[in-house]
């Protein structure tokens, strides 16, 4: 029996790439998002995908997740990537239900799935998994008039030095991908310009989506013994160094 994955956020960008990768790495992928129908479109490109529609922030959605990721099978990885981002502006300016969605998302969100993943891995056998959190390089370096998303990824490293100490009895291992420009739809602005640390607007580079899914697989298939914790994949110009 192949095993499962859990893959938040699915529907489209990152959460998509990767859970193509991991299926053709030899996992059946659990799709969970909000978006059926962005969901069933990634199901399509596998073979072995399921689709299950879930609101990360619903406590119940996240529960039933996980029950019907189980009855596939082991539940060997999630990868927590559902996430947001609202427009950029100065913090006074953000309207305060803006910020309460993107935390409850960012935050609370991974929190549930992480909950619900270590309770289905501590009691299955073999006991143990993987928990893969979709970090950011905003996860370190802040990005000008972004202090809600900033403070959310800062918010994940906590999470996944959190999980990796109370996961280490039960064989649970937790590592962090923190990634840059993608060529994805909600990092299109980049070409246009975006606010840089020292006020001007300038392009930033973007990579191919598809090395994070081999990232994303490479940390997934380890050995239970080895765990990578932190790692930082960008485009190779990307202006991160020196914005703060």
């Amino acid at each position: 029996m192949r095993p499962v994955a859990v893959v938040t956020g699915a529907g489209s960008g990152i959460g998509r790439a990767v859970a193509i990768a991991l299926e053709q790495a030899g996992f059946a992928v659990v799709l969970a998002g909000r978006r059926r129908e962005a969901l069933e479109a990634t199901a399509a490109l596998g073979r072995d995908m399921h689709v299950v529609v879930a609101d990360v922030t619903d406590a119940k959605a996240v529960a039933g997740l996980f029950d019907q990721a189980a009855d596939l099978g082991r539940v060997a990885l999630l990868f927590n990537n559902a996430g947001m981002n609202v427009a950029a502006a100065p913090l006074d300016t953000v309207p305060p239900a803006d910020i309460h969605t993107l935390i409850a998302t960012n935050v609370t969100g991974a929190m549930l799935c992480a909950r619900e993943a270590m309770r289905v891995m501590k009691t299955q056998s073999p006991q143990g998994g993987r928990i893969v959190n979709n970090g950011s390089v905003s996860a370190y370096a802040p990005r000008l008039h972004a202090t809600a998303y900033t403070v959310s990824k800062h918010a994940m490293t906590g999470l996944t030095k959190a999980l990796i100490l109370e996961g280490r009895p039960f064989g649970i291992s937790c590592g962090q991908i923190d990634i840059g420009n993608t060529v994805t739809d909600m990092s299109e602005r980049m070409d246009a310009g975006v606010l840089q640390a020292d006020g001007e607007t300038r392009t930033e580079p973007r990579f191919d989506v598809e090395h994070v899914a081999r990232t994303v697989v490479h940390m997934a298939t380890l050995p239970p013994e080895a765990n990578i914790s932190f790692v930082t994949i960008m485009a190779s110009n990307m202006p991160l160094y020196g914005r703060g």
